[in-house]
């Protein structure tokens, strides 16, 4: 039998992941040691102690490591998570906030500002409600220890007003005493990282945003064609240099297990949904498929998400997608 090459891996729970981690569907040429981990948790711990061979990895800290100069990550195509995050904003329903523009001189809170479900958000209210991050006063919940932000060297963009929320306390408590005016996501999920519990959507106080949440996703795809990437796949650059081939083997066992991990037809042609392709607002019938994986593919989505994290003054420049993802992934 061939020597397999033996490799520690952590992902999170979806269709998208689970034949791998069920051990349905291998890499070839490798042995993995499965660690199902939330994302939060996941990507602190690659970021700070780069605990896993190849991991999820937030797609902003990526960007912001890179902008640094900390390559010891190398991407691969591979995007388990995508999401309209805007349409998750929420608030409370006594201050007044019935449309974007009314978040203007609010108290807003976010888990990490730099975390790519924020990010999406306030270049979505940015670019497409004239509401940009300057306008709000914003609190995060999770402190510089604990926070992907303590290990890229972040700091709040000039002209931001950024409020540490209290270790004693967090983002669901603030919401229902009506210390916060909204905020732009909420974790409950049990993790090392997050610490929100309440579930706000018990709460006749809070409200989302968007009442409508999927009709301002199909608007919002229908105009710019983004269906938002929040992870992608990376592994250790010493190991990519060592074993260049181990990119294109996890890319093939990823698709591989995309499509046959969907199995009910309804949560297989949900994305199509999602995105305004198939049903009452379609206008073109059966597009391409809006979960794909590869750079050529998801160019158009990485390209804005590397530019939102320019724009606000997350880095220094934009970081090109040929910086952070394998050169032989290129293509695909």
């Amino acid at each position: 039998m061939r020597e397999r090459l033996d490799l520690s891996i952590a992902l999170s729970d979806n269709e998208r992941t689970r034949p791998v981690i069920d051990g349905a569907i291998g890499v070839e040429g490798v042995r993995l040691h499965t660690t199902v981990v939330h994302p939060s948790e996941m990507f602190w711990r690659q970021l700070k102690y780069a605990d896993f061979d190849v991991s999820e990895m937030s797609m902003s800290s990526l960007l912001i490591a890179a902008s640094h100069g900390d390559f010891r990550w190398v991407a691969i195509p591979v995007f388990t998570q995508r999401m309209f995050f805007h349409t998750r904003i929420l608030v409370r329903g006594d201050r007044g906030i019935k449309v974007p523009a009314d978040l203007r001189g609010k108290r807003v809170a976010v888990p990490e500002y730099q975390q790519t479900s924020a990010i999406w958000s306030r270049g979505i209210l940015q670019n497409e409600f004239g509401v940009n991050q300057r306008d709000i006063e914003w609190f995060m919940e999770r402190t510089p220890d604990m926070s992907h932000g303590g290990s890229t060297g972040f700091k709040p963009p000039d002209g931001v007003k950024l409020n540490q929320i209290p270790a004693s306390t967090n983002i669901g408590e603030m919401m229902v005493k009506g210390e916060l005016d909204a905020t732009l996501l909420y974790l409950t999920n049990t993790n090392l990282v997050d610490r929100s519990s309440i579930d706000l959507n018990r709460e006749a106080s809070v409200q989302p945003l968007f009442a409508d949440g999927a009709a301002e996703g199909r608007r919002y795809y229908a105009k710019t064609g983004i269906y938002p990437i929040n992870h992608t796949m990376v592994m250790r650059r010493e190991l990519y240099e060592k074993h260049p081939w181990i990119p294109l083997n996890v890319f093939s066992a990823f698709l591989n297990a995309k499509e046959k991990g969907v199995r009910d037809a309804r949560k297989l042609l949900s994305p199509w949904f999602e995105v305004g392709a198939l049903g009452p607002d379609a206008a073109k019938g059966f597009r391409a498929d809006p979960l794909a994986y590869g750079v050529r593919a998801a160019r158009p989505v990485l390209e804005t998400i590397a530019q939102f994290v320019h724009e606000q003054g997350l880095t220094s420049r934009r970081v090109a997608v040929e910086e952070v993802f394998a050169k032989s992934t290129l293509d695909v």
